[in-house]
């Protein structure tokens, strides 16, 4: 708790208990900060905000309130000072590994975690929050700063000293990363998407590559060489560069791998030195995230021998390319999945592993860009024996209409639409015959659906325990 005096030269000295920018989650002695979002401009809950407590504002607009109101210049570039402020500047004792792209953040993000230990390095991210000390949900990948700081505070507390967290396109775009240097800054790959946010691909890449100028001078970034955007990035950097990728002169050289007996075998040139591994996590794109992971172990002072010791015990985030097992004889695949460069990346090495049908249960989100759907459907019927396209985060568009979307692109007719998705997935492990392969993309271990403005609990993951749990009961 501060004062707002010592947030705000001049002003009264009011307690303030916290900083919100949602009005319905103001409390009594609150600061709320009028930021700008995509669709709403908060000056317009100004009154609901005092109706539940709010002690003072933040504006950008002249706007007469009842309460102590601090005018300046842009809401949106003001909150993560103010929050960094109200926090005791956290993130100054912290080493932020950044890491950022299209898919794997998740992924990396949480290697990085793994091998360097929780009781020292934190997780922030899709996962949630995950310390030593706690482990909880968040709502967004990268928070709104009035979160974000609050969670850097609560890692500093914790005794962390390393936080490896996701850092989206949005949050660049939305100015929520802007007061932040990160020891560390890792691009896993560009690829189209959320364009219904960067209306471009040029805009969305060049929010991607903002990370790249906020790595501090002695940090390091880290590129995957084989990467479409791999050149423009490079010439970005002002800084110590590392990389990872098949082309030769790579830091980390992917040599080859091949997957036996549910592991990957890879081989590895760093240092001019060949290694030899086993890793856990299947399929090539886990490869390039594994490799993504163990340079960015190694850009703050882990040595690569040591961390080799320590692949076998590495686990993916949940929902991220996870085997379930229920006894059953054939194989179900749960996965985060929902862009036409992650479905290509998935099936080869689904494929590898296929022995009947690969039966594949999908859908593609309500209120995001359109155009990615006819492709990503293309490649989903083209790879699949079967497709149950369904419902996935519908919001306010109708569950046909994205289908339509989905099937456009292509001929085949392999495909049933089932909307509700409990029933898709039930369909799914009813026909699934000894040796087939079930993927179930797009929701990973999610627990809620988007449908209209709400959010319903849900859970793929829940669903396939209950149809089990029914089965043998």
């Amino acid at each position: 708790m501060k004062k707002l005096s010592e947030l705000y030269e001049g002003y009264e000295d009011i307690p303030i208990k916290d900083i919100k920018i949602n009005s319905k989650e103001v409390e009594p002695g609150d600061l709320f900060v009028c930021t700008m979002g995509v669709t709403a401009d908060r000056h317009d809950y100004i009154e609901d905000a005092i109706s539940h407590g709010a002690a003072a504002i933040v504006v950008s607009k002249d706007i007469p309130c009842s309460v102590p109101t601090i005018r300046v210049r842009d809401t949106n570039q003001e909150l993560p000072l103010l929050a960094s402020k109200f926090y005791d500047f956290p993130e100054k004792d912290l080493k932020i590994i950044a890491v950022t792209g299209t898919n794997g953040k998740t992924t990396v993000a949480g290697m990085i975690q793994q091998l360097l230990g929780k009781e020292k390095c934190g997780y922030l991210g899709t996962n949630g929050i995950i310390s030593s000390k706690f482990e909880e949900p968040i709502r967004n990948t990268t928070p709104d700063s009035d979160r974000l700081y609050k969670y850097f505070r609560r890692f500093v507390d914790a005794g962390c000293k390393y936080l490896c967290m996701e850092t989206s396109s949005e949050a660049y775009f939305r100015n929520r990363l802007d007061q932040l240097q990160f020891e560390t800054g890792i691009i896993t790959n560009i690829t189209e998407d959320h364009l219904n946010i960067h209306k471009t691909i040029e805009n969305y890449v060049s929010c991607k590559q903002q990370m790249l100028k906020q790595v501090k001078e002695t940090g390091f970034c880290i590129l995957n060489t084989d990467d479409t955007y791999f050149e423009e990035c490079l010439g970005l950097c002002q800084n110590h560069v590392i990389t990872y990728g098949k082309k030769e002169g790579a830091t980390l050289q992917i040599l080859s791998y091949h997957m036996k007996d549910s592991k990957m075998k890879i081989t590895l040139k760093y240092q001019g030195k060949t290694y030899e591994i086993e890793s856990p996590l299947l399929g090539e794109f886990n490869v390039y995230n594994l490799c993504a992971a163990l340079l960015g172990a190694v850009s703050i002072g882990e040595k690569f021998e040591n961390l080799l010791s320590r692949i076998s015990n590495l686990k993916a985030p949940g929902g991220r390319f996870e085997l379930l097992e229920f006894g059953q004889p054939y194989k179900i695949i749960l996965d985060y999945a929902h862009t036409p460069d992650a479905f290509s990346k998935i099936y080869p090495s689904l494929n590898s592993m296929k022995q009947g049908r690969l039966i594949t249960v999908t859908g593609s989100a309500g209120g995001r860009e359109t155009r990615k759907r006819g492709p990503m459907g293309k490649i989903v019927l083209e790879n699949s024996d079967v497709v149950l396209f369904t419902m996935d985060d519908p919001r306010n568009e109708t569950v046909d209409s994205i289908i339509d979307d989905l099937t456009k692109l292509s001929s085949r007719q392999n495909y049933e639409r089932i909307l509700d998705r409990k029933e898709a997935i039930y369909k799914a492990l009813s026909m699934a015959k000894e040796g087939d392969i079930i993927l179930v993309a797009g929701k990973g271990i999610d627990n809620y659906m988007a449908v209209g403005d709400e959010y319903l609990p849900y859970s793929d993951l829940e669903v396939i325990e209950s149809y089990f749990k029914r089965k043998n009961s």
